[in-house]
């Protein structure tokens, strides 16, 4: 089974709808969140990415950069992964691990951290088998991961 990761693309949002539905999204109509994906496109900080197979979309990633920090610079800079979601029909095909390679690519280019929240029943087992680790946070459900992407040394942590 081929997947691929590309960016997400405006025609694509009637595939990813449904995603974002099934992930959790506000009380806003779908057209306030569709002007939303489209206008984070165009957001270079953003990256909208899409695993796509034979059966077109099949999962997401929305990670934010956040930019120098006031008083570090670039010394500290972090990503937030945001979003990885991989329709239900293809979990445990490897398709959140191609695309969590390509968050974490996307955000090696740019930053020092790539920081996430898991849920710790539905998602963070995922994440603990690719080998990272969370820490409690105020959310006593959603450990927090920090990925040091400086670190030369190809364990995860």
């Amino acid at each position: 089974m081929s997947i691929s990761v590309r960016e997400l693309r405006v025609p694509d949002w009637p595939a990813l709808w449904p995603m974002m539905r099934d992930m959790g999204v506000g009380d806003e109509p779908p057209e306030a969140h569709r002007l939303r994906f489209a206008a984070l496109l165009a957001d270079p900080r953003w990256a909208l990415l899409g695993a796509t197979g034979a059966d077109g979309l099949i999962g997401y990633a929305a990670a934010q950069d956040h930019g120098p920090h006031l008083r570090s610079g670039d010394a500290h800079r972090t990503v937030r992964l945001h979003d990885l979601y991989v329709r239900p029909d293809r979990r445990r095909d490897g398709v959140g691990r191609v695309l969590f390679t390509a968050v974490r690519r996307w955000a090696a280019g740019r930053a020092r951290h790539l920081e996430w929240q898991a849920h710790h029943e539905r998602a963070a087992p995922f994440y603990e088998r690719l080998g990272h680790r969370g820490d409690p946070c105020p959310q006593p459900d959603h450990p927090t991961f920090l990925l040091d992407l400086t670190r030369t040394d190809p364990t995860p942590h």
